[in-house]
């Protein structure tokens, strides 16, 4: 299995340790670094260069999509799945836009994060189906 760097960034210390705690367990991913604001994220992802940024959309100082921007702006080769705690089909598509990789909802964290992680490393996309339903259901509109 290929080596996976990951960052991850939001602003509720339970989140960082408790997404951690998951991707630490996997064998040759490593959790390079944690960031409680958007800023902070930047600054680490810039210094740290991981193959993975977990963003809050909700960060203080600035937010998720403006933290992808400017990761994805300095470091084109990170993958970015944005996490957020509600559904809205204009977040998820204005994290898509962004730039973001993959979009999780944090309710869907326990069954989908290693899955976002490892699909988005390989190149892929990922939508959790909640996602995807939300996503179709705006575009069909």
């Amino acid at each position: 299995m290929k080596k996976i760097r990951i960052l991850i960034a939001d602003d509720h210390g339970l989140v960082r340790r408790g997404a951690g705690s998951v991707l630490r367990s996997r064998h040759g991913w490593r959790v390079v670094g944690e960031a409680a604001n958007g800023r902070e994220a930047v600054e680490r992802a810039i210094k740290l260069k991981p193959d993975v940024a977990i963003l809050d959309v909700g960060m203080p100082e600035l937010d998720g999509l403006e933290a992808t921007r400017q990761i994805l702006e300095a470091i084109p080769d990170t993958k970015v799945l944005v996490l957020k705690m509600h559904e809205s089909d204009q977040m998820v598509r204005r994290a898509l836009e962004t730039g973001a990789h993959g979009y999780l909802l944090k309710s869907d964290l326990t069954e989908c994060l290693v899955k976002a992680v490892k699909d988005i490393a390989a190149g892929k996309r990922f939508l959790t189906p909640k996602v995807s339903e939300i996503v179709l259901d705006g575009f069909l509109r």
